[in-house]
């Protein structure tokens, strides 16, 4: 592989900013898989998805780190966990169909989903700004938790962007978190379904190690940034961020399905 040294400088920046971005309201991906997409046109789709996995494995490794050793923004490790362990085989699953089946064919569900988040979030404004847990039976809560951690993560396995957003939604939505504890308990169930995407893809051969790597580093200085960031501003900082991430990813999984 080859690339010039603007793309690789083009590159670089995008995982730093995919990194900020997937920290503090998820969908990393809006930023990083179009711009490997554009940066190389002659590789493979499952190759680019391998790439901008192994990135995002080490910016969601940092994010989730840092807010580990925050007491104000410190996930939950239980639900995250149950979440994440049905989201590793649902992405598993996903990234093994990916390889045979082109994700364009997903892109007008996830538009409509999209809009149904925002919409829902956005007329809401209370949503998400203070914790109120449902289902306090730990039973049927985290049975609920690992529902959506398997649907979530095959979407991830097979097309991805947008993952994290959707994370975040179900667990201030259906689950009752604040933003803030959300998305520091989406990092963990996002890194499982990075991983095991990331598997999948590398035992098939089709990731660059070298640029994954690489973007991996800008990714994870990103992912620390905006995870400190969050966590000092607090929810109605992360519900801002979520609003607009999910604006510009309708925007642009819709350009990529009308154009």
């Amino acid at each position: 592989m080859q690339v010039t040294t603007s793309t690789l400088i083009g590159l670089l920046i995008a995982a730093a900013c995919a990194g900020w971005i997937d920290a503090v309201a998820g969908g990393g991906g809006l930023i990083q898989l179009p711009a490997l997409l554009l940066g190389l046109p002659q590789q493979e789709p499952a190759t680019v998805l391998g790439t901008n996995k192994m990135s995002s494995v080490l910016g969601t490794s940092a994010a989730t780190a840092t807010y580990l050793r925050r007491r104000d923004a410190r996930p939950d490790v239980a639900t995250a966990a149950v979440m994440a362990g049905l989201a590793f085989i649902g992405s598993m699953l996903g990234a093994q169909l990916a390889t045979s089946v082109s994700p364009s064919a997903f892109r007008p569900a996830v538009v409509v989903l999209l809009i149904a988040v925002g919409v829902w979030t956005w007329l809401r404004p209370a949503l998400g700004q203070h914790e109120q847990l449902r289902w306090p039976d730990s039973r049927r809560h985290h049975a609920v938790a690992a529902l959506a951690g398997a649907s979530i993560g095959f979407y991830d396995g097979i097309f991805g962007p947008g993952t994290g957003s959707f994370l975040v939604f179900v667990l201030v939505s259906v689950l009752g978190y604040s933003f803030l504890r959300a998305s520091a308990t989406a990092k963990i169930v996002n890194l499982g379904t990075n991983i095991a995407a990331l598997l999948v893809f590398g035992s098939a051969g089709h990731i660059l190690v070298p640029l994954g790597l690489a973007m991996g580093v800008c990714n994870l200085v990103g992912g620390v940034i905006g995870a400190r960031m969050a966590a000092l501003r607090g929810s109605g900082f992360v519900r801002t961020a979520f609003l607009v991430v999910v604006a510009l990813l309708i925007a642009r999984v819709g350009w990529d399905l009308f154009r």
